[in-house]
């Protein structure tokens, strides 16, 4: 068997303009003070990283890897979670997504979704300079209006939209083949690509790319109330990342899975720090490390509550609590007889 790699940090939601939080090493120290062993870089912000030079230069990329290295961290994955919604952009949604993209395509749907494309593959060859196998992204979403419509759906209207989504990511995930880069897609609300029948359905139309897998993120199957663990029984071939990060669904007569338009604090389902919500890490744990889940396991702190420093530092020490030391022998070989082909037959009544 073999052990999950943690614990590690998604910096996306601590970086910031005032110190540790504005530079690459400044958030590498402070990632490295907690404990963390790994950090996954967001490939959007350019206060830690710059995607375009690091698709370009093995130079940048070494220097990237030597800064975290001086820390003690690995770089775990690149993200690029908000190029990847632009992949794919309902109209109803332009004016909300537009502040993802660099400001010369604002405004223009069809420049934007160039850039995003142009951008994920920048990321494909930054991993590959980086050393990494996989890469963290969004899916987009063309259909998502219309995941509980009323009136109905139009026939071969959510055919038509996942068409589309795979025509325009076959390109890339043929790029992330031609380097040696998974891209794993973040099964999330919002997404077309949402729980595991969307997942398929884009995998059929991509004829099972290789390169088509999948973000572990249990959080969002709690607030879908999806089995996060049976998912994991069904997709652990293609979980190639794993986000750590916890939830709670208390439904009331008031609201449940939709949560009434409720902000965070107040929905049925919200987000938690780890160990103060829900999930079932343990279980979790134990089912990846079944299955040699050899990757990283990253804390994705959101939570309505808790100050994001203090669940940082409770973050790191309970995904080490909960990496599996796996074992090189079976708990009853203290029992153990040695034998041989004739014994075996001989127990068996066989002549």
């Amino acid at each position: 068997m073999k052990m999950i790699k943690g614990p590690a940090i998604f910096l996306a939601q601590f970086a910031a303009d005032a110190a540790p939080f504005n530079s690459l090493d400044a958030i590498c120290g402070w990632a490295a003070s907690l404990g963390y062993k790994g950090i996954q870089i967001p490939s959007w912000d350019g206060r830690l990283f710059d995607l375009n030079k690091a698709s370009e230069s093995q130079t940048y990329a070494d220097e990237v890897k030597g800064i975290a290295a001086r820390h003690g961290l690995s770089i775990t994955e690149l993200s690029t979670h908000l190029q990847g919604q632009l992949v794919a952009v309902h109209p109803a949604y332009d004016a909300a997504f537009d502040g993802f993209a660099a400001p010369e395509v604002r405004g223009n749907p069809e420049a934007r979704t160039e850039w995003a494309v142009d951008q994920v593959k920048r990321a494909i060859l930054a991993s590959r300079r980086l050393g990494l196998g996989a890469q963290a992204t969004f899916s987009g979403a063309l259909a998502w209006p219309y995941v509980y419509p009323w009136p109905q759906r139009p026939a071969g209207l959510i055919e038509t939209a996942f068409d589309e989504l795979a025509r325009r990511w076959r390109p890339i995930l043929d790029v992330a083949e031609e380097h040696g880069v998974d891209l794993a897609y973040e099964i999330h609300p919002g997404e077309d690509l949402h729980d595991g029948v969307s997942y398929e359905m884009f995998l059929e139309r991509v004829n099972n790319h290789p390169r088509a897998n999948l973000l572990y993120d249990p959080s969002h199957f709690v607030l879908q109330q999806l089995d996060y663990l049976d998912y994991i029984d069904i997709y652990h071939q293609r979980i190639k990342a794993f986000h750590v990060k916890d939830a709670e669904f208390n439904p009331t007569g008031r609201q449940g899975v939709y949560g009434g338009f409720q902000s965070w604090v107040d929905r049925a389902g919200r987000f938690r720090s780890l160990g103060d919500g829900q999930v079932d890490f343990g279980a979790i744990f134990s089912k990846l490390t079944q299955y040699d889940y050899d990757s990283w396991a990253v804390l994705e702190w959101e939570c309505a509550l808790k100050h994001p420093e203090q669940g940082a530092a409770e973050g790191a020490e309970f995904i080490r609590n909960h990496i599996i030391r796996v074992t090189e022998k079976a708990f009853d070989d203290f029992a153990g007889r040695g034998t041989d082909a004739a014994a075996n037959r001989k127990m068996l009544g066989i002549s």
